[in-house]
């Protein structure tokens, strides 16, 4: 902005064609010098009025979004300065008054207050996940410890949250340093772990990470510790500049197409009045808040920690910050033997899975079992689903059973699609040989009505009085009650990794159409944002009915675009979206239609889908949602515990938890009925159709995109800390 020149370009569709999955950024990106001063300010002034461009929309971190606040602001001086120096005239001077500016926060730290994630700190996560996963193989050959680095010099976000995803034995981040005496607690710790045969020990480091004298923690230090105190074969690992770069997660694309929109859209709507906003992203929404306002929380957390204040720190970090530092808290350090509740519970709880195995259900086990231990309760793992119990496949569960279980996918537990119904009788005779007091159902739409089944059995089985809770966990995300299921951000990204590289296939090619044909039974979910994610042309849903008039006007479209500079075109295609219209026909009719101008291939994804490591979306929202259960668990044990047994029977005591818009709630599945389409099993309204038209416009398609749920301006007063729980990861 400040050299002008060719540095100013006008974009058409076709540059930005194609750039989707590429990492990093393709305009480029530099710390610039010369605009901190006022005569660099001035000189991009002048060769943005050159152009007559008055909007902005800055993609950065709190120093460029800062530095855009202060151009604005100095906006009107900047021009009257240029025309008393004679390089523009009145008429500009009147007819670019003003500068509007819109944010959105591109930063991996994930350090900027107001948003609960920022564009790429998911794509990081998956970077450090993926060498977390290569090490742990590493290390399972050999009795090792691994210190890992992450970046992070003001910001312990990744080091948190991949120590949450991994299950890592110790975490140091900036804004929380350990006690004194941490040197002898980790020991113990790392120790204990060799003890228990554990072969791997894992150890993150922020770069930034500090003690409590404000003194830094650097990884060699740990390493040195660990290897004069105990002996123990050590390594070092420093992730360094690994962690920007690859190709951007699906969630990353989704999220910054979103905010993208919503960038425009705010542009659009200023007025020389509104303040300078920024994007950002609340549970499930995109929001606009004040930009300063974010800025100035943003620094006021520096302070806190320059002056010691950790406690205030994590606060103003926000509850996402603060709810991931408890539940890794709560997780990471079993109490010893003395410290757990003095009184045992005498509460018996079990964890099952149900329905078709989804990455991330392997966390949420483990999550329930360490809370569960935690609170007092013995707890119990029933294999193989209702059928497992019918049959009495029960065991109890320890501390150590579930080392480890974050980072693998499917389901440990062994899960079935079996429901409940026929085998009431056998599972009531079950719960009351094992004792089992409360139950907590990890699975998709079988798990939503299996419970449904219990809680309409109860006036048959007493055993069935007792608090149930399902947590969603599907990748056809087609639970009701909850915006995200457990296994739907993995399975995404499989789609959006294979659609990749299909497009990458084509690219020596001349002129190819790809049609993908993916799972989710009636839900479109996957169909629907993975095309949004990997670029696509079309995704055809069984929530948006569809004819042969509309594939005509498709083929047409991709007709008339093949004929630019456009090679590739990509449909996707939900497996149930329509008996009739079948992805062999629609391979067909695209073949034909587009002879002469392309050909056509076609992909049937199958179960690739359901396999592979949980992304770190999954492992800590499966972790999160999880601990969460079971605290509700324990509370309704002891509201319900009367004359020595417990007796449930109200609705309110079989809940499903779920993300909704910005908070995860506890729902009675009797209520959720209504909300239920049973003979296509999906929810009769889901939020992401409001996305559909998104897709549409960024496929070259003329129509309108709903602003409803968008626009005003929000206050941050939301990361107050009675604000109820965002549900981001």
């Amino acid at each position: 902005m400040v050299d002008g020149g060719d540095n100013i370009v006008e974009v058409s569709w076709e540059s930005v064609s194609s750039i989707l999955q590429v990492g990093g950024t393709v305009i480029g990106s530099a710390r610039c010098k010369s605009f901190r001063t006022r005569e660099g300010r001035l000189q991009a002034a002048y060769n943005l009025v050159q152009r007559g461009i008055t909007n902005l929309c800055v993609i950065g971190g709190d120093g460029s979004l800062t530095g855009a606040n202060l151009f604005r602001e100095e906006w009107s001086g900047l021009l009257e300065e240029l025309a008393q120096k004679g390089k523009i005239d009145e008429e500009a001077v009147k007819k670019y008054a003003y500068l509007n500016i819109v944010g959105m926060v591109g930063s991996i730290d994930n350090d900027f207050c107001g948003t609960d994630m920022t564009i790429g700190t998911d794509s990081a996560l998956h970077r450090i996940i993926e060498v977390v996963d290569a090490i742990m193989t590493t290390a399972q050959s050999h009795q090792r410890t691994f210190v890992l680095e992450v970046m992070g010099r003001h910001c312990g976000y990744l080091a948190l949250v991949s120590a949450l995803a991994c299950g890592a034995d110790w975490v140091f981040i900036p804004e929380y340093p350990p006690e004194e005496g941490w040197e002898d607690s980790m020991c113990v710790k790392l120790s204990e772990n060799r003890a228990r045969k554990k072969r791997l020990n894992i150890i993150i480091v922020a770069e930034g990470a500090i003690d409590c004298h404000n003194k830094p923690i650097t990884s060699e230090k740990v390493k040195d510790l660990v290897v004069q105190r105990l002996g123990f074969d050590t390594r070092v690992t420093i992730l360094g500049h690994v962690q920007r770069g690859g190709t951007p997660s699906a969630f990353d694309r989704i999220l910054a197409s979103r905010m993208g929109v919503e960038a425009v859209l705010a542009l659009l709507e200023a007025t020389p009045a509104t303040p300078a906003c920024v994007v950002s992203l609340s549970g499930n929404q995109a929001v606009r808040l004040p930009l300063m306002e974010c800025v100035q929380m943003t620094q006021e957390v520096q302070k806190a920690m320059d002056e010691g204040r950790f406690v205030e720190a994590v606060r103003l970090r926000g509850r996402s910050f603060e709810n991931n530092l408890n539940t890794y808290k709560l997780l990471s350090h079993k109490k010893p033997d003395a410290e757990l509740p003095k009184v045992r519970t005498n509460f018996n709880v079990a964890v099952l899975n149900v329905g078709a195995p989804a990455a991330g259900m392997n966390a949420a086990v483990r999550a329930a079992v360490r809370v569960g231990i935690t609170e007092g309760h013995k707890m119990f793992a029933v294999i193989d689903g209702f059928e497992g119990f019918a049959r009495g496949k029960i065991k109890e569960i320890s501390w150590g059973d579930v080392g480890g279980w974050t980072g693998q996918g499917g389901s440990i537990l062994g899960t079935k699609r079996t429901l409940p119904a026929k085998y009431l009788e056998k599972i009531a005779d079950q719960m009351r040989t094992n004792n089992i007091n409360a139950l907590m159902v990890i699975g998709g739409f079988e798990a939503y009505e299996s419970c449904l089944q219990l809680h309409e059995a109860r006036s048959r089985f007493e055993e069935f009085c007792v608090p149930i809770c399902v947590l969603p966990a599907t990748i056809s995300n087609n639970v009701p009650g909850t915006d995200f299921s457990i296994g739907a951000d993995t399975a995404l990204n499989a789609i959006v990794e294979t659609c990749d590289r299909i497009k990458q296939s084509a690219s020596g090619t001349k002129r190819r159409v790809f049609i993908i044909e993916t799972m989710g039974g009636y839900c479109g979910y996957l169909a629907n944002m993975g095309a949004l994610a990997a670029g696509a042309d079309a995704a055809y849903i069984f929530e948006e009915q569809f004819d042969i008039r509309e594939l005509q006007a498709n083929v047409e479209h991709l007709t008339e675009k093949m004929k630019t500079s456009i090679q590739r075109g990509l449909v996707l295609r939900n497996e149930n979206c329509n008996e009739n219209y079948t992805t062999d026909f629609i391979y067909q009719l695209y073949s034909e239609e587009g002879k002469g101008v392309f050909d056509c291939r076609k992909n049937v994804l199958g179960h690739m889908q359901q396999g592979g490591a949980p992304s770190p979306f999954d492992r800590n929202f499966g972790t999160k949602i999880s601990a969460k259960a079971m605290q509700w668990i324990s509370k309704k044990l002891k509201e319900t515990y009367r004359k020595g047994k417990v007796f449930a029977n109200t609705d309110d005591s079989v809940c499903l938890l779920g993300m909704r818009r910005r908070n995860l709630v506890f729902q009675p599945v009797a209520e959720l009925k209504t909300e239920t389409d049973f003979v296509h099993r999906i929810p009769k309204e889901q939020w992401w159709l409001k996305l559909r038209p998104l897709m549409k416009i960024l496929a070259k398609y003329k129509t309108s995109y709903d602003v409803s749920d968008s626009g005003q301006l929000e206050h941050v007063a939301m990361h107050s800390p009675k604000e109820a729980e965002t549900g981001a990861i």
